[in-house]
């Protein structure tokens, strides 16, 4: 990990005193255990604080929407997806962007580092090394298989790479091939009723803080149509059929879109599995068109054309 932070400080110092690119974006090392927080370098100064770990969660495509400024970005495979997405929605250009890209081995989950310790027991230091994660605390000293410790995005991911990029700090890797969508074909295999009830269950302890949108990279509509009062989509209660349409309409916003950063679900402080409905949506988007969102930057998402001769008999 320090030799990776070691090239991405290097690329960064580089670019910024070349004048190459006003900006990187890439993580600094938090101040508590267990979180790397996004930084914005101006200065090669500035540079050497530049970090990479296995908390380097954060899809940094949420920093570059609607910039001016070139800007140079630490990109992981998802996060290289997503930016081949605001490249096909315009929300910043090609040429603008210098991708320091890195091949992920997979992100930790600091909630399940936790409970692996017991929840009464404080993390201080967190040390990875050969396939494992060292955890030392007060009174602490426990080892795990970083597999084990995963977010469960990043143990299904199949775009480990960048999918654009134009350099890469670290050998490539592997891709694997996982098994994306067993949860949802379990689900699909129950009847209508029982789906409604393991959806009305799934979301009960939602609590619209719209946590979720907020950390989406792709969520970045000037009005959000929660949030729209002429016309009111949807209710600004804690009904569940209220809860229940936030979740089905930004789902369906996110159909073609999702790049499975994992984003929502991290950002969620009730722990709701919402990519239950966002990869259905993938899968479904995959069957019939077999389009993957940010792969490629031709193409553009299936719901977002339109054709004269499309299909009209759904129309009301």
């Amino acid at each position: 990990m320090e030799k990776i932070a070691e090239q991405i400080r290097s690329e960064a110092s580089r670019l910024l005193e070349k004048g190459e690119v006003e900006l990187v974006v890439g993580f600094r090392k938090g101040s508590i255990p267990m979180v790397s927080r996004p930084w914005l370098a101006r200065t090669p100064q500035e540079a050497k604080e530049l970090h990479w770990d296995g908390f380097c969660n954060l899809n940094l495509a949420n920093y570059l929407t609607k910039r001016k400024e070139k800007v140079a970005v630490v990109a992981k495979g998802c996060d290289s997806r997503s930016l081949v997405l605001h490249m096909q929605e315009h929300q910043i250009t090609r040429d603008q962007v210098v991708i320091l890209g890195v091949p992920c081995q997979g992100m930790l989950d600091r909630r399940k580092l936790q409970e692996a310790v017991g929840l009464d027991r404080e993390i201080l230091e967190v040390e990875e090394a050969d396939g494992l994660v060292h955890l030392r605390g007060r009174d602490l000293q426990e080892s795990l298989p970083r597999q084990e410790a995963l977010q469960q995005c990043c143990s299904i991911c199949e775009h480990r790479n960048p999918v654009l990029k134009d350099l890469v700090l670290a050998e490539e890797l592997k891709e694997q091939k996982a098994e994306r969508f067993r949860d949802i074909l379990e689900m699909e295999r129950k009847s209508a009723q029982e789906r409604w009830e393991a959806f009305r269950q799934v979301l009960s302890t939602c609590i619209r803080c719209y946590a979720c949108r907020n950390a989406c990279p792709h969520c970045y509509c000037p009005e959000c149509f929660v949030d729209c009062s002429r016309p009111q989509w949807v209710g600004k209660s804690q009904d569940p059929q209220d809860v229940f349409t936030f979740h089905l309409f930004r789902a369906f916003h996110m159909a073609g879109r999702c790049t499975d950063c994992g984003s929502c679900e991290r950002a969620c402080p009730m722990g709701i599995p919402v990519r239950l409905l966002t990869r259905k949506l993938e899968k479904e988007i995959k069957e019939r068109w077999g389009y993957e969102a940010g792969v490629s930057l031709e193409g553009v998402p299936p719901l977002a054309t339109y054709q004269p001769d499309d299909p009209q008999d759904f129309i009301l």
